[in-house]
């Protein structure tokens, strides 16, 4: 690649910052909380920041991209964002003295394509509300689900790799990376090509066609799983990775016995499903329209993470079936107390406070800190994480977000 002087030295400047920021001796004490945590050791809760609302966040133009190539745009991005949530929003982060260069897959995908309408938050980005017409209807539709067949550029891959070294790999090492984690939730692909309501009926009125459906996915995403380790496309990370909708990875219990760094298994990574659409389903359905299929993708892994946005209190009986179940969502819906007897001593709290307390008209931090200490005060017995995700709006204010994170790490250390 042909690289201005210009996007060089602002992408060394960036890299000499990070580097800094990476060799502060924090780092290695938050990784070793975290592995703490991840291996169920008691201990203060852990808090980290996830899904933001980046195109709120630019304050002081600290967000504001100024390399011309379309590459090192994208490179400055990851640079100035990890910049920007260490010095403003770090809570319990993690930043390594490494850049990764991931690796170049390309991938055909299921072949059926979400059609629909889009209703983006605002002109400057942000989620968008969905309207979906639907692309199965009966059971022909079933067979439009393909394997998808998956290759490596490793040209592409190389040409990056020695790209980032010539920029600034003497300031930060370039460490070629595959796929450390995958987000598996087929619910969240099935209900864009059948609609909710539609999905959510059949499971009374035509349940033969969605178990096809279902079964018809999880084989397609079995398919495209053989493919990466056939391909050697998996990697395995020490842990500063987000593990399913929760934190970051590190643990003593990965990777597993037999482990070879040159050719890493899904034994050696965590892995994870959720089926978020299911929040009102009956504990018996989720078990037979999710979770008989989820258990034969979470069955490759080492470790496991469930659940993401539904409330999981009622369910957590069937969840104790998922092999290797370390981590369970409790998202802002859930009934803690319900749920602490039955996490307590087995698996991670993974707590979800909700993120609409940023939403409103002016921000209340004292209502934000007791509603974590609410939380905090009644999980007695369990390892927590606190994971500040789904954030659609700070209503234009950053300094919401710095708040509530210095607010969260405050609070978190009485609970140690």
């Amino acid at each position: 690649m042909s690289i201005s002087g210009k996007d060089r030295s602002t992408l060394r400047s960036l890299a000499e910052k990070v580097a800094r920021i990476a060799d502060l001796p924090v780092h290695k004490e938050t990784a070793r909380e975290w592995r703490r945590l991840n291996d169920l050791k008691r201990g203060r809760p852990l808090v980290w920041i996830n899904e933001i609302p980046w195109h709120e966040m630019n304050y002081n133009d600290e967000l504001t991209l100024v390399c011309e190539d379309e590459f090192c745009r994208q490179v400055e991005w990851q640079l100035r964002t990890t910049i920007y949530q260490w010095e403003h929003m770090r809570a319990d982060m993690v930043v390594e003295p490494v850049f990764y260069s991931n690796l170049v897959i390309h991938d055909t995908g299921f072949g059926i394509h979400e059609e629909g309408t889009l209703i983006p938050q605002s002109e400057a980005g942000g989620i968008c509300a969905h309207g979906y017409i639907p692309q199965i209807k009966d059971e022909k539709d079933i067979r439009k689900i393909k394997d998808p067949v998956v290759t490596h550029d490793a040209e592409a891959s190389e040409r990056n790799y020695q790209t980032l070294v010539g920029l600034f790999g003497d300031i930060l090492p370039i460490v070629k990376r595959g796929i450390v984690h995958y987000w598996f939730a087929p619910w969240d692909e099935l209900i864009r090509w059948w609609d909710v309501e539609e999905a959510l009926m059949d499971m009374a009125t035509r349940p033969e066609l969605v178990h096809m459906a279902m079964d018809r996915l999880v084989n397609a995403y079995l398919a495209r799983l053989r493919q990466w380790e056939e391909l050697n496309l998996l990697s395995f990370s020490e842990g500063n990775n987000r593990v399913g909708s929760g934190g970051l990875g590190y643990t003593d219990d990965l990777p597993a016995p037999g482990f070879d760094p040159d050719h890493v298994r899904t034994i050696d990574q965590w892995g994870c499903a959720t089926a978020q659409i299911f929040s009102t389903v009956s504990p018996p359905m989720h078990e037979e329209f999710a979770l008989q299929y989820e258990r034969r993708w979470l069955s490759k892994f080492g470790l496991t993470y469930y659940g993401c946005c539904e409330p999981l209190h009622d369910k957590l009986d069937i969840l104790a079936s998922i092999p290797n179940l370390r981590k369970v969502s409790m998202s802002p819906w859930a009934d803690v107390d319900r749920a602490v007897p039955k996490v307590a001593g087995k698996y991670v709290f993974s707590h979800k406070p909700s993120p609409a307390i940023f939403s409103v008209d002016v921000y209340d931090p004292e209502q934000a800190r007791k509603n974590l200490t609410d939380v905090l005060d009644r999980t007695d017995g369990c390892v927590v994480e606190v994971i500040m995700k789904d954030i659609s709006t700070v209503r234009g204010d950053p300094r919401r977000l710095w708040q509530w994170a210095e607010m969260a790490r405050d609070v978190v250390e009485r609970y140690g």
